[in-house]
């Protein structure tokens, strides 16, 4: 008797299972997209304890009739795919026909649908097998209950994690696929508590605003781009709104939220030198294309697509967002609030004639805005330690009557004809400022009509110097170079020096001029005029240990880390003392600078402090 021999469906659909149902959020994942291939447009989705009890989705889609709701069950039952050219045009979320078998091997279904013509059908499953089926009284659309998860499987469970993990992992599906269909009612409630809910009436700001508060929600500004073959838009944050993961951008190709690596750095150095390290923006991203350029069918969840032509799409996305944030940057400031219609003459005059703010004024000051939680925490690139600016105040979800007049623009996934109220002029001017002193030889207090402004002096040098460094750096070529009186000797391992002499034409654009001087040594003995006279060995050094560590040259962000290490390294530091003069040189640069309110490190330049916040915390108004 030969040992090969065809498994049953049951087992099939359990090992099937494994693939395509991992957590409850993966049930559902599964649901919801049916819910919307279906055409619905209120979906309601209520959980107990995560899922792990109980699931239960209802729409008001286009339903079944018994037939469908008998063959839905069966494995690899789709409506969505016919012959084989229907791969390469897949519109729809599900097609594998795998989903519906795979869920009901390992729970227990409850099924109630009509397609509207007669009376629904409801079915129960255990395990897989229909158990139970009769005639039902239902409107047209579907109401399924997945019940006992893994209650077939025990090890599953083993790998889950806990509840608020769980229930973590099903709420963020349901935030992207509100964000990916705006025009569809989206309803989340988890034992009894609505956690989200969104009005269905297509404006992607107001479900921004349900699911990141409507303070965050403002400063999102939409971007818009188009090549021969993609079209790009969505919203992305101002600088100033940063999250500590990239889980916070939603990428969407042709209206399928997936996963893409190379996509997400896109987004990410689309903000070089606009966010501080390891801080990450709020980002919606739709890609529209044609479907024959996508292939979804690569993963068995449907997380991942391949795209063609994507150095294409890549470029599109990357120059279409920097774009856009160049045209917004504006220096961080403390939260707006509305200001009072009339307010006692004193209080309007107070400011006519500024006191003198010293040194121990200004730290109590900048303590008490802390105590307000409204300050901007200050933060300096040579003080390692320090937080940085992360603007991070999430309203509550709880916020109805806001969302409700937030955003009225009734064009599903359309940008809005003008950007948000607070970025509506292009690009904020560089304001003019007074000069009022220092802080601890590090910040330069600055005022104007308005309020006033700390500058932190090493960030300003820095962006100045960034500036000046990068088209230097990109013009090797065309500088003269100076001779060093003691050529400088690096000495590296015979695989090290190999990856050098590789790179040696990339080294050399960024002003790095190698020679080889026995085996493993190098020599240089000159470097281009602009180069810094400080610790060039060290400079040198940091340049080439950017090559061995990748083994591979992109010349442009080579020449980015080279421009930003030069400026670091020729920036004055903190607890330097500058004279009025001074401060007076260092604003005037900052303002000739392309962008004066970030460092290249992403940190900001300067905050700016309202007068009436300032009056509000001195209880001079309320």
């Amino acid at each position: 008797m030969g040992k090969i021999h065809i498994m049953d469906e049951w087992l099939s659909n359990k090992i099937a299972a494994g693939e395509v149902v991992e957590r409850p959020s993966s049930v559902v994942k599964e649901l919801v997209e049916n819910a919307i291939d279906a055409g619905s447009t209120t979906i309601e989705v209520f959980l107990e304890e995560a899922g792990l009890t109980c699931i239960q989705v209802v729409d008001n889609g286009s339903g079944m009739d018994e037939e469908d709701a008998l063959k839905s069950f069966a494995r690899h039952a789709t409506s969505k795919i016919e012959k084989e050219q229907d791969l390469f045009r897949i519109r729809s979320l599900g097609f594998r026909g795998e989903a519906l078998a795979s869920i009901a091997s390992v729970s227990k279904v409850t099924l109630r649908t009509s397609d509207g013509s007669q009376s629904g059908v409801e079915l129960f499953l255990d395990g897989g097998h229909i158990k139970e089926q009769k005639p039902t009284a239902f409107r047209k659309g579907t109401d399924i209950t997945v019940a006992q998860l893994f209650f077939n499987t025990p090890a599953r469970l083993k790998y889950l994690k806990t509840i608020q993990t769980e229930l973590g992992h099903s709420i963020d599906l349901i935030n992207r696929l509100a964000l990916g269909y705006p025009a569809i009612s989206f309803k989340l409630v988890h034992n009894g508590q609505t956690l989200l809910h969104t009005n269905g009436r297509g404006n992607v700001q107001q479900v921004l605003a349900a699911i990141y508060g409507v303070h965050n929600a403002k400063k999102m500004i939409p971007f818009e781009g188009q090549s021969n073959d993609y079209r790009v838009h969505g919203f992305a944050t101002l600088p100033e709104v940063t999250r500590a993961s990239k889980n916070y951008m939603s990428l969407f190709v042709n209206g399928r939220w997936v996963k893409h690596y190379l996509v997400q750095k896109a987004i990410v150095d689309a903000y070089h030198t606009y966010l501080p390290i390891e801080r990450f923006p709020i980002v919606v991203l739709y890609i529209e294309a044609d479907p024959q350029l996508t292939d979804v069918n690569v993963h068995p969840a449907k997380h991942q697509v391949r795209l063609s032509k994507e150095p294409e799409l890549l470029t599109l996305v990357g120059e279409t967002i920097r774009e856009t944030i160049r045209g917004v940057i504006r220096a961080p400031q403390i939260e707006k609030r509305e200001k009072p219609e009339k307010l006692p003459s004193e209080q309007m005059n107070m400011w006519k004639q500024p006191p003198t703010l010293d040194t121990n004024k200004m730290s109590e000051l900048v303590s008490r805005l802390n105590e307000e939680k409204a300050v901007v925490k200050e933060s300096t690139y040579f003080e390692a330690e320090r937080t940085e600016p992360t603007f991070e105040e999430q309203a509550p979800m709880q916020e109805q009557q806001s969302l409700e007049s937030f955003g009225q623009n009734p064009i599903s996934h359309e940008p809005p004809q003008q950007p948000l109220q607070e970025v509506e002029e292009k690009k904020e001017p560089f304001p003019q400022l007074e000069i009022v002193g220092q802080i601890h030889g590090t910040y330069i207090v600055a005022q104007m009509e308005d309020g006033f402004y700390l500058i932190d002096q090493h960030a300003a040098q820095e962006r100045i110097k960034y500036e000046y460094f990068r088209d230097k750096v990109g013009d090797v070529d065309g500088n003269e170079r100076q001779a060093l009186l003691l050529p400088l000797t690096f000495h590296y391992s015979a695989d090290e020096a190999l990856v050098l002499k590789e790179h040696e034409r990339a080294l050399q654009q960024v002003g790095v001029f190698l020679e080889e001087f026995g085996h493993g040594s190098f020599i240089v003995r000159e470097y281009p005029t602009w180069f810094p006279q400080e610790a060039p060995q060290e400079i040198i050094e940091e340049l080439i240990e950017q090559v061995l560590a990748t083994k591979k040259t992109d010349i442009k962000k080579l020449r980015e880390e080279a421009a930003i290490m030069m400026s670091c390294k020729k920036s004055i530091k903190a607890n330097y003392f500058l004279t009025k003069v001074q401060m007076e040189q260092l604003l005037h640069d900052l303002r000739n600078a392309e962008n004066p309110f970030t460092c290249p490190h992403g940190r900001p330049v300067l905050v700016h402090f309202s007068t009436y916040e300032v009056e509000k915390m001195f209880k001079r108004v309320m």
